[in-house]
């Protein structure tokens, strides 16, 4: 027998060995994922009833009286309804007066505000928790076909509806909410409570940047943040049944990228070949058709895993055993749909086009913006110098108008990451719990700065329907939700104690 021939069978029984154990690995691995205990069971203590519903109503109230308010912020100053960010504020000390009672409170750059809860230990200062959300909204285009007005907060026994339901009036009352409830009960935390509110998240504003110079200069460090971001979430995972509590444990980066060209310009009578017009949307085809490599950070492997043991076997045989199928799911994630792509790639999106101002005259420049938000592991200028090598045309102009890059990631390891669970398990008992990475930029990107653990989550429940409406038509907030909203606050809150 030839010496090859041997050493080669020998091999072949080999590896049909290894290949025989790593398959018997992979499904024991599946199968011990299916065995462990629910994630979302983190010893919080049962609640009765319907979760949160002695608070619902009232939380209700005060969110359709909030959303009234017009707090529609602007980078241009004579455009901003001053008196809408002012009434708010006073709505705010009518509808929870004792905690305008027992917290001081100051205003930061404006109208944003900065609460303050003093601990009852020697040492309150230690441990601060920082609790965010955001009362100024986008604007309601009138022309587009709303249920129900957009700034009427209407309510048909289900839902509130209205501009910032979701997005962010609906947490901040129900952060306020819980605090008020504790509070006639007799509650006071043992660690300092800040509450931070800002009044221009959405026009990407700096009043979140000056709380944090704030507390900076008053010695602040929080032990926990904890902002607006994920969600629980319905729908949004093939073979989950349950919600899934996605807390995002860090954001991709924002980067704001014009694309100019420049031609002659003239008379559309007679045209040139490859004018600015063309070479602009050539270079945002090129864009289009070559799309960020995909990439999977470990909080998103370890939201698949937990996904995972509350999915069916086959599930459970791929995301129990990332370490041979990681850049299988990988790619599937792309294809699954545009929320799940853009959990795992810098993802291009051009927002807003310019030409010629006439029908019958050429553009002497084209310009488009691009909106790209950046993944983990890449930065502003890694991006840049992609995009000029997938335009690959030097007569194309590149200007960053804005950006940063994306923050740190949290631990989903550590006591903070505890506690929210269990505030969820108090709030949504069927809910996994799960680290992601949020997709969207928050005011908490600033905080970074002074704190390692990060979070971004609003306890309300939102289908797909909901997280669409979201800077969108039609945006609503379920009254259950609010109720279950305030039960998560007051866990998180005891929990501090």
């Amino acid at each position: 027998m030839p010496k090859g021939s041997a050493i080669n069978r020998a091999l072949a029984a080999a590896v049909g060995v290894g290949a025989a154990g790593a398959a018997a690995v992979i499904a024991a691995r599946a199968y011990r994922a299916g065995a462990a205990p629910p994630v979302g069971d983190h010893g919080a203590a049962p609640h009765p009833g319907a979760i949160g519903a002695e608070y619902a109503h009232a939380a209700a109230e005060q969110l359709s009286e909030l959303i009234t308010f017009r707090t529609v912020f602007s980078s241009f100053r004579d455009r901003i309804e001053l008196e809408q960010f002012t009434g708010f504020i006073e709505a705010l000390e009518r509808l929870y007066p004792s905690v305008h009672a027992t917290l001081g409170r100051e205003l930061v750059n404006g109208h944003a505000l900065l609460f303050k809860w003093s601990g009852t230990r020697a040492d309150a200062g230690a441990k601060p928790t920082v609790l965010m959300a955001h009362y100024d909204v986008v604007p309601v285009d009138s022309r587009d076909d709303w249920t129900h007005p957009g700034f009427s907060g209407h309510q048909d026994g289900e839902f509130v509806w209205g501009r910032g339901a979701l997005d962010d009036k609906g947490a901040l009352v129900v952060i306020m909410a819980a605090i008020e409830s504790l509070i006639k009960e007799g509650f006071r935390p043992a660690h300092d409570l800040y509450l931070s509110f800002g009044n221009n998240e959405e026009t990407a504003g700096d009043s979140a940047q000056a709380a944090v110079d704030l507390l900076t200069r008053r010695g602040v460090q929080p032990w926990l943040v904890l902002d607006e971001g994920g969600a629980v979430a319905l729908d949004a995972f093939p073979g989950l049944d349950a919600p899934a509590a996605v807390i995002g444990v860090a954001e991709k980066g924002i980067l704001d990228l014009e694309i100019l060209t420049r031609s002659a310009g003239g008379h559309a009578s007679t045209p040139p070949r490859m004018g600015s017009t063309s070479r602009l949307a050539q270079a945002i085809m090129a864009l289009e058709e070559t799309p960020f490599p995909a990439s999977m950070p470990e909080p998103i492997a370890e939201m698949l895993r937990r996904i995972g043991t509350h999915s069916g076997f086959a599930m459970r045989l791929v995301t129990a055993n990332m370490w041979a199928f990681k850049p299988l799911v990988t790619q599937v994630l792309g294809l699954v749909g545009d929320e799940t792509r853009a959990l795992t790639r810098t993802t291009v999106a051009v927002t807003m086009l310019e030409g010629s101002k006439a029908s019958n005259v050429l553009a002497a420049t084209a310009r488009a913006n691009v909106n790209i938000r950046i993944a983990a592991g890449e930065s502003v200028d890694s991006v840049v110098d992609a995009v000029r090598e997938i335009i690959d045309d030097p007569r194309v102009q590149l200007t960053v108008r804005s950006g940063h890059n994306p923050s740190p990631i949290s631990a989903f390891d550590n006591e903070q990451f505890a506690l929210l669970s269990r505030a969820v398990a108090a709030s949504y008992p069927q809910a996994v719990v799960t680290p992601y990475i949020q997709t969207g930029a928050t005011d908490s990107r600033f905080f970074t700065a002074i704190c390692p653990a990060v979070y971004r989550f609003s306890p309300l429940l939102m289908d797909a329907g909901d997280r669409a409406s979201l800077h969108a038509v039609n945006e609503k907030v379920r009254i259950s939700s609010l109720g279950a909203g305030v039960v998560f606050y007051r866990e998180l809150l005891a929990g501090l104690a």
